[in-house]
């Protein structure tokens, strides 16, 4: 059965109301929670608290759900065994499982921060080794570590994780999936043309293939906007004042670094794009049939992520009428050889 998590943004909401809203999740019956971790919000009229912070009070204010990232950049502004020790002490006092979701990182993030933002095929090298610092810091053991980006003398975490913690790797385009499958315990992607959905989760099939492991069996991660509602004209709006760049792949690629400068460039992003970009509706059906593309393409845990309007009354509802529907779906059958 699918797994179906909620999405909080903690670029648009105060650190408090983002977690009434994940209390919220978790009591509607959402699986899952995934909290984005950024230092800059995507607009300047939004907010950005420090997401470690947060985890630690949804970890001793939640009832056993399962939380993570989605995903933390652990290369520039962190050291990653700051991060490994901070996954591993939200492991301890969480009561449900913890994961941990990371990538190459925006300069949104990075570059306001460090100064610095390296190229992809860098960043990407960066990420693979402090992904192998992360979980040798997780044994327990005393680490010392010479990389080419990272390094440690003695190193050793007093307060390691009580439970295994699964490092989900983000890749948006096909080109990188298949470091996620080498690397990653599983994937994490969004939302894209059912023809680059195919090729994310076919590459990363090939390199988790490569690394020795079995990916029929790994958790492949799709995030995607959603509104509840029939008041479409609400929703773009709403979700274009906060998270309209989020569409534009510069965000991801180029040294755009500041949220004024994001804004700048989610100006150009028209209301019908952004319609395309999401399901809203008011019938559990059609965000049921909206889901089932994902299942079809081979994931097999869903966020969702609704910027409004009406965070609570969200939730609730589409606990209520959209994820018993979801869970009921599976994959559509492929046709056999030689059949039309």
């Amino acid at each position: 059965m699918v797994t179906i998590g909620w999405q909080g943004g903690p670029e648009q909401y105060e650190p408090l109301e983002l977690l009434e809203q994940a209390v919220a999740a978790e009591r509607a019956g959402f699986d899952t929670i995934l909290v984005d971790d950024h230092f800059h919000p995507w607009d300047p009229s939004g907010h950005s608290c420090y997401t470690w912070s947060w985890l630690g009070a949804a970890a001793v204010r939640l009832n056993g759900i399962e939380i993570g990232t989605g995903v933390t950049c652990p290369i520039l502004r962190y050291n990653p065994a700051i991060i490994a020790q901070a996954a591993a002490t939200i492991d301890q006092m969480s009561p449900g499982p913890v994961y941990l979701g990371v990538g190459t990182g925006e300069a949104l993030n990075e570059y306001p921060a460090t100064g610095l933002w390296p190229d992809y095929n860098m960043r990407q090298d960066m990420l693979g080794e402090a992904i192998d610092l992360i979980r040798a810091l997780w044994t327990g053991d005393e680490v010392t570590f010479e990389g080419d980006y990272f390094n440690v003398r003695k190193a050793r975490l007093y307060t390691a994780p009580k439970r295994d913690i699964p490092i989900y790797i983000s890749s948006l385009v096909p080109e990188s999936a298949g470091f996620a499958g080498q690397h990653g315990d599983g994937l994490i992607t969004v939302a894209n043309p059912p023809d680059v959905m195919r090729q994310v989760i076919k590459n990363f099939d090939v390199g988790a293939r490569m690394a020795g492991k079995a990916p029929e069996a790994m958790p492949k991660i799709v995030l995607y906007n959603v509104a509840y509602t029939d008041d479409a004209d609400a929703a773009v709006k709403i979700h274009k004042k906060y998270w309209a760049s989020t569409i534009l792949r510069a965000m991801y690629l180029q040294n755009i670094y500041t949220p004024e400068m994001s804004a700048t460039n989610g100006a150009a992003v028209g209301d019908d794009t952004i319609r395309g970009h999401m399901c809203i509706s008011a019938d559990p059906e059609v965000h049921a049939r909206y889901a089932q593309q994902f299942i079809d393409a081979g994931f097999n845990r869903l966020y969702v992520h609704s910027s409004g309007p009406g965070q609570y009354e969200f939730i609730e509802n589409y606990g209520k009428h959209v994820l018993p529907r979801i869970r009921q779906r599976k994959p559509a059958e492929a046709p056999a050889r030689g059949v039309a």
